[in-house]
């Protein structure tokens, strides 16, 4: 009892900080980019090509979520600008150089395990 009073007496410290509108924006934006991006993926064809490719939808969860706001605002970009019904191989382009810089970068492994 004598050691939890001693606790009472001790001031705690709490930090606060304001949150910009930016930093706000930037979450929502996050947000946004990995939904527009997840709607093409979750497209038939471009899940057949990735399978093809031997990439299944866990791996790319994971490489989605390890892209920095920049890369995904640009990759969300690059599908907003293309027309419908194209540009799949373009987005297929897209995703094997993202996961090249990962490979090279040293954060993935997927194309060792190719024989």
């Amino acid at each position: 009892m004598i050691v939890s009073l001693l606790g009472l007496g001790s001031p705690m410290t709490v930090q606060a900080e304001i949150l910009g509108t930016l930093a706000g924006l930037e979450s929502t934006r996050r947000g946004a980019d990995l939904e527009r991006i997840g709607n093409v993926l979750a497209r038939e064809q471009v899940r057949e090509q990735m399978q093809a490719l031997g990439v299944n939808q866990a791996q790319i969860e994971t490489r989605l979520a390890g892209l920095t706001d920049a890369e995904l605002r640009t990759l969300a970009e690059r599908m907003d600008n293309m027309p419908a019904g194209a540009g799949l191989f373009e987005l297929i382009g897209v995703v094997f150089v993202v996961l090249l810089i990962l490979e090279l970068v040293g954060v993935i492994d997927i194309f060792k395990k190719i024989p």
